[in-house]
């Protein structure tokens, strides 16, 4: 596929799945007491608002992503209110919890439509997997086309769902630690976790460790997709 081509089926499911991802945190804030995601107009699955509010991590670092490496990661945001946060902590942390959840969703989503595709002699497991190959159709045409976009859609989304699931700040995994804390020790980890030195050391921190950890958990997903297809 041409490279600019498949560049923009990158960025159009990034796109998509994070802005998921951003309206399912509002969504579950909103219900959770917290509206201040709704207020900012971020609980909607139309990205401009999310890009509006995070252009460099919804633009610029996609694109540069894509460029050094063949595939995309970025970020975006949806606003809360703190003291809601501190006075309902495990509230909070389902919240935090959301975006995981959202990009399962569409992990789950692109399995059923691999599956599907099976069934009905579109798609076929590739001999070797790649993150834009998760499944192979056997003509050219619009069949490959589709393998390539839920191949991303698989993915992309695997990716953010076990990065944003490390337990470090400011990823959402940061919060599980809240469901088990008494309040006390609870204040003491969220005095840690707003600190901007903490938050950056934290993404360095995960950026460092998150291929030891994907690389076993994308190959374990692709053997659950494909039961005995012994990808390894």
């Amino acid at each position: 596929m041409d490279y600019v081509a498949l560049g923009m089926i990158w960025y159009v499911v990034f796109i998509v799945s994070v802005t998921f991802h951003e309206a399912c945190h509002g969504f579950a804030a909103v219900k959770l007491g917290d509206p201040t995601a709704h207020h900012h107009g971020l609980v909607t699955l139309d990205p401009v608002p999310h890009i509006r509010r995070s252009p460099f991590g919804m633009v610029v670092v996609p694109i540069v992503s894509f460029l050094l490496s063949g595939w995309m990661i970025g970020w975006a945001s949806a606003p809360f209110d703190p003291y809601w946060a501190m006075n309902n902590r495990k509230r909070a942390a389902l919240m935090s919890l959301a975006g995981p959840a959202a990009n399962l969703v569409l992990v789950l989503l692109a399995a059923l439509i691999i599956r599907g595709g099976m069934l009905l002699g579109f798609f076929h497991p590739p001999e070797a997997s790649t993150f834009t190959k998760v499944t192979e159709a056997g003509v050219l045409g619009l069949a490959n086309s589709a393998a390539v976009v839920v191949s991303i859609l698989f993915s992309l989304n695997l990716i953010l769902l076990v990065f944003n699931l490390i337990p470090l700040p400011p990823l959402d995994g940061s919060n599980i630690l809240l469901f088990f804390l008494s309040d006390r020790a609870a204040g003491r980890y969220e005095a840690l976790l707003y600190q901007p030195a903490y938050r950056i050391m934290g993404l360095i921190i995960a950026w460092q460790v998150f291929s030891p950890v994907f690389d076993p958990i994308h190959t374990l997903a692709l053997n659950i997709l494909y039961p005995g297809a012994g990808y390894h």
